[in-house]
């Protein structure tokens, strides 16, 4: 039947398209393709599809098509998939771990994951500590593999969980956090029949998402929270929560301990064998004391150095045992393997040199480097904690409650989760819409930006469908819950963590040099052996060389630099207010040639203003005084620019209206209005496209074009030019008129943000492109700048990600944006930026925040990038300083634990004060 038949899908970014809707491209490879906007043909025809590199690896967006497994689990041909498990026995179930760093902690994850036969496939990203399992949900659910994963010093459990609520790792899985795999919820239209306010000529295709989280509701109060309130994104909560700071908790107990019992190791050093070892090179002065001076040590002696070192080690040290274990397991050498060596071959040496009645021991050693290394660890995490505490400072509140009606007519605060299909909710003015639906009754105007892109409110009137996510500006909503009560920011918050669970963090560089050295490191310590032999010496002296040289030879201080390296970059970075999310971010912003930059809320501000306006200033000051009461955005910018100070003001207009009511208000000719004389608002009318009444005794009629036709009132000429004038602008015209008779126009548009001009010039060659859901002719301001390449206008939220992707294939892109609708494409990008103000999700989705809503902080954080190379190379270069000491002591015999201390000292200073030179 032809009612079965399923809606076909966009060519381009896969959204279902409506019978009788759409576009079909008329030529070429392109021919028959359908597309759900005039902006997504165009960008199918200007970005296609087989060109360039391939984009980096991750799962296909859950908005922009059909979700396929990362593995290779499917054929050749699209088919079905290939594991043991049909597609609609699996699930998907998200994972964060704590105690990820490296690469290798991917590896290792992934191969614990599918070695369960429940397990199809498991992709890990350490840069986002987030693992995507996809298995068979009736043989292993989300607890059995979080235990699972929660091994060797990491912690798993389900993203999405209240940190702070619970303390178990998996609790119950939330609605975005278990989901059918190879479903895509997220193609299920919203509805139809949104309507404009005022002008229909700018914006293009919405999609939407609401954002959930416990900081939307007032619960000391029993209040919604408004929509602009502060709150905080799931990382900072994650990061924050109960999990998180028994994670740090832990590290920080690890690192006193390791100092205090390392304390009671060092007194016999610092009183007793250094001075020993000293008198082995110098006999004057006091020293001279010490030259026959050598503790005779037993096992008694070598129970107790074993005791307290091995504490040290065990407990300070774990996460460099886990490191060199995960290492050993994949057989790819890491820093934190070249730091266990020499602890645990220092310790081999003393042992032997004990039973050998030698009094040369490096028990010190181990103390030494693993407080060093873990205090360089734990001062990362401080770090990083102090930079993830500004996001709740970055991010808008979400939404979680919802005031719904019952039986009775009454209103009652829910959560969103309890919502059923049906339920009629209530949003007042200056709230956020929880959910999708659709308006049940009268009319209200609602600013869908954060989650559209689009810049211009819209009316919305009884039957059209309302997006989550968008907040209510005048009058207030009450909405029916569509058929499927989850949200789409749960939506886009899954396809979020599909694309940030296929991030596979770029190799550190330390890793990648051990890699290099460790065979040299064997090699040495093979010859040393082999030497001792053939000089002699028995098995017991042939170890006993082959530890030493270990000791010697082993870069351990890589293990030390790269955590100084990083925490001095985050440290900078958030002293210029940017907040970096791993230490890999200034590693991909060098490498990228495009910078793609969202419109609404990044290049400009999202706040309306008045650019323009002609008429009698009386008239326009009667506009204002009905524009006060409408609440509007349009209307408000109307109320900033002409309205005077309380006259006729609605009793019950509240704080809400009471922007533009301050005395002496500014005209956009310069003048100025008195308070006194305020024009007085006798009667008020709401119109769909607009308001009218009667002001000081004169009927004035304020609105679209088309609601002076429907009224019957004339528009000459010449104000009907100015409003085509501002349509091709892309701006919004709004017609003033008194007594049947247009008689003026204010102009209202989107704000241009400061000093986006000088932010876009200083990226140099680097290829800078501009996003907007607006029309083309909302963009010709960018076009007209010389360092903006490419602008593409009517970009649906959807279309924005596959864009990335195709863009992607000619190189790597970094993508600059606020918005809910901006997460997925954040995610996407090989390095993703959110503007400080941005949304939630945004701020989520991204791998560096800008704390402060300034887009020089773009130019900044580029430039710290190039900061941060040098620094990094440094800190490598200096991190051979202990073995340049050693070598040639060990070479010439001078080898003993005091030369190695200072070694160790002297490299550990070098590595902090070059860090810090270069902070300043």
């Amino acid at each position: 039947m032809e009612g079965d038949t399923p809606d076909p899908s966009c060519a381009y970014c896969g959204r279902p398209i409506e019978s009788g809707t759409g576009e079909t491209a008329g030529a070429g490879d392109r021919e028959g393709d359908r597309f759900c906007s005039p902006g997504c043909s165009r960008l199918d025809e200007r970005l296609p599809a087989d060109c360039g590199r391939s984009p980096k690896s991750a799962p296909s967006d859950s908005i922009g098509g059909t979700e396929t497994p990362t593995d290779g689990s499917t054929d050749g041909d699209g088919g079905a998939p290939t594991g043991s498990e049909p597609a609609s026995s699996r699930e998907l179930t998200y994972l964060r771990v704590d105690g990820m760093h490296s690469p290798h902690c991917e590896d290792y994850l992934e191969a614990v994951a599918t070695s369960h036969d429940a397990v199809v496939d498991a992709s890990a990203s350490y840069v986002t500590e987030t693992v995507r399992v996809e298995c068979d949900p009736e043989r292993i659910d989300a607890d059995a593999l979080a235990d699972r994963l929660t091994r060797l010093g990491y912690t798993a459990y389900q993203r999405g969980e209240d940190g702070e609520a619970t303390g178990g790792r998996a609790g119950r899985p939330s609605q975005a956090n278990r989901i059918p795999a190879g479903s895509d919820p997220a193609r299920t239209p919203a509805g139809a029949g949104h309507s404009r306010a005022a002008d229909s000529s700018t914006g293009g295709p919405s999609d939407g998402a609401v954002e959930t989280g416990p900081s939307n509701r007032d619960t000391d109060t029993g209040r919604v929270a408004p929509a602009d309130a502060t709150g905080r994104s799931y990382r900072d909560r994650e990061r924050s929560g109960l999990r998180g700071r028994r994670h740090e908790d832990m590290l920080e107990v690890r690192y006193v301990v390791g100092v205090v019992f390392g304390s009671f190791l060092l007194l016999p050093y610092l009183t007793l064998f250094y001075p020993t070892y000293l008198a082995d090179f110098v006999t004057w002065g006091p020293i001279s004391l010490f030259a026959d001076a050598a503790p005779e040590l037993n096992t008694n002696g070598l129970a107790f150095f074993l005791a307290l070192t091995g504490a040290v080690v065990v407990l300070t040290g774990a996460p460099l045992l886990r490191g060199a274990v995960v290492a050993i397991r994949l057989r790819k050498p890491n820093a934190h393997l070249l730091a266990t060596l020499p602890i645990l071959a220092a310790i081999g040496y003393s042992t032997i040199a004990i039973f050998d009645g030698r009094y040369d021991l490096y028990f010190d050693f181990p103390i030494l480097v693993a407080a060093l290394v873990m205090g360089a660890i734990y001062w990362e995490a401080g770090v990083k904690r102090d930079a993830f505490a500004h996001l709740s400072d970055l991010t808008r509140s979400s939404v979680s409650h919802a005031r719904r009606y019952g039986d009775d007519g009454s209103t009652a605060v829910v959560s969103t989760d309890a919502l059923d299909p049906g339920d009629r909710i209530l949003v007042r003015r200056g709230e956020r819409i929880p959910v999708d639906g659709t308006l049940a009754e009268g009319e209200c105007t609602v600013e869908e930006a954060v989650v559209t892109g689009e810049s211009l409110p819209r009316v919305k009137r009884a039957g059209d469908a309302v997006i989550g996510g968008s907040a209510v500006t005048s009058g207030a909503a009450v909405v029916d819950v569509g058929e499927s009560t989850t949200s789409r920011f749960e939506r886009l918050t899954r396809t979020v963590w599909d694309l940030q669970s296929a991030r596979h963090g770029a190799a550190v560089a330390a890793d990648s040099l051990a890699a290099r050295l460790l065979p040299a490191v064997v090699a040495v310590a093979a010859l040393a052996g082999a030497a001792a032999l053939v000089l002699g010496g028995d098995a017991t002296t042939a170890l006993r060389w082959l530890s030493l040289a270990v000791v010697v030879a082993t870069p351990w201080a890589l293990a030390f630099a790269t955590p100084i390296s990083v925490a001095s970059t985050i440290r900078e970075a958030a002293d210029a207010g940017i907040v970096v999310f791993d230490e890999t971010v200034f590693e991909r912003l060098r490498a990228v040639d495009t910078v793609v930059f969202d419109k609404t809320g990044t290049l400009t501000t999202g706040e309306m203003v008045v650019h323009d306006a002609e008429g009698p200033t009386d008239a326009l000051e009667a506009a204002a005084a009905l524009e006060r009461r409408a609440a509007h955005p349009a209307g408000a910018a109307i109320v900033d620019a002409f309205g005077r100070g309380g006259a006729g003001e609605d009793p019950e207009a509240g704080d809400a209206d009471s922007r533009g009511a301050s005395d002496g208000r500014s005209r956009t000719d310069g003048g100025r209005v008195a308070a006194d004389d305020a024009p007085r608002v006798e009667d008020f009318e709401t119109h769909p496209t607009g308001v009218g009444g009667v002001v000081d005794g004169e009927s004035v009629l304020v609105g679209h074009p088309r609601l002076f036709a429907s009224q019957g009132w004339s528009v000459p000429e010449s104000i009907e030019a100015s409003v085509e004038t501002a349509r091709e602008a892309g701006r919004l015209p709004v017609v003033v008129g008194r007594d049947g008779r247009a008689a003026g126009l204010v102009v209202v548009g989107d704000r241009e943000r400061e000093g986006w001009t000088e932010t876009v010039d200083a990226l140099g060659d680097r290829e800078v492109i501009v996003l907007t859901g607006d029309d083309e002719s909302g963009t010709a301001f960018l076009a007209a700048h010389d360092g903006v390449a490419r602008v593409f206008a009517g970009v649906s939220p959807a279309a924005k990600t596959e864009t990335i992707r195709r863009l992607g294939r000619e190189g790597r892109v970094a993508m600059v944006g606020d918005g809910t609708n901006d997460a997925p494409a954040l995610a996407a990008a090989d390095l993703g930026v959110s503007l400080g103000g941005g949304t939630a999700l945004a701020a989520d989705a991204a791998d560096l925040a800008l704390a402060r809503d300034d887009l020089a902080g773009v130019e900044r954080a580029f430039a710290l990038a190039e900061r941060d190379r040098t620094r990094r190379r440094g800190n490598l270069v200096l991190a051979a300083g202990y073995n340049a000491i050693a070598i040639p002591a060990a070479l010439v015999g001078a080898m003993n634990p005091l030369v190695a201390a200072l070694a160790v000292g002297a490299t550990a200073s070098a590595i902090v004060g070059y860090s810090w030179f270069r902070s300043r």
